[in-house]
């Protein structure tokens, strides 16, 4: 009787330090964490070409440090990562004429028309943090023909593969943050809800482009049943 009254004391004494070392709200069990486009090109840190305010040398050691903490609390991390060929359509510089954030009608979509960035083979196409806390970097926007904010898909339907990679591992949960709030986090998290994900946006891990779309997208998102939180 002693004996198995021990293990039960043990078995609750290893379960409380479990749930103790989690970030508040989360459990390690079927959560996968995606970190969106800390790349460079985003940044402020490197005077990238499309760089979100806020984005400096303290915003991406947070992140990091964020990063490093999860993972060493067991969590499976991925990054996507921006990977456009020199031609992108998203490019205003393949487009005569044309300036940075002009629109243009493509296949029947509208189009944003951005400085060329994150180009396959430049420097500031790298995510800056540390890429072994990841399980996989994933690629996206690589079709020329077709721009991808999310990291699930492009806009022409087109899978990065990441749903397969996550369902494989039997996550059910996503927490996820990184650049920018109103375009590539808002477009992977909404696309993680569509897939079935239960989806958490940590607020004070992100930057937003503007004030404006950064609160719409927030409302955006919570309408769409996804959770924001301020921080871990």
């Amino acid at each position: 009787m002693k004996k198995s009254s021990s293990l039960v004391v043990a078995a609750i004494v290893g379960l409380m330090s479990f749930l103790i070392s989690a970030p508040s709200g989360f459990c390690q069990q079927n959560v996968g964490v995606i970190v969106v486009d800390v790349q460079g090109d985003f940044t402020t840190l490197k005077n990238g070409s499309l760089a979100v305010g806020g984005t400096d040398k303290a915003f991406v050691d947070k992140v990091q440090q964020a990063t490093e903490a999860l993972k060493k609390k067991g969590y499976p991390i991925y990054a996507t990562q921006d990977w456009h060929p020199k031609d992108h359509v998203s490019f205003c510089t393949n487009h005569e004429g044309k300036k940075p954030f002009d629109a243009i009608e493509i296949n029947g979509k509208t189009q944003v028309l951005w400085p060329a960035h994150c180009v396959q083979g430049t420097e500031n196409v790298n995510v800056l943090l540390d890429n072994s806390l990841f399980v996989a970097v994933v690629k996206k926007g690589q079709d020329k023909k077709f721009d991808s904010y999310s990291g699930f898909q492009d806009d022409g339907g087109a899978k990065t593969g990441i749903d397969e990679m996550l369902k494989k591992n039997g996550i059910k949960e996503l927490i996820v943050y990184g650049i920018a709030t109103d375009y590539c986090v808002k477009a992977t998290a909404i696309d993680a809800a569509n897939a079935g994900y239960k989806v958490t946006v940590i607020e004070d891990l992100c930057k937003g482009v503007t004030p404006d779309t950064t609160a719409k997208a927030l409302k955006e998102m919570t309408e769409k049943g996804i959770t924001i939180k301020k921080d871990l």
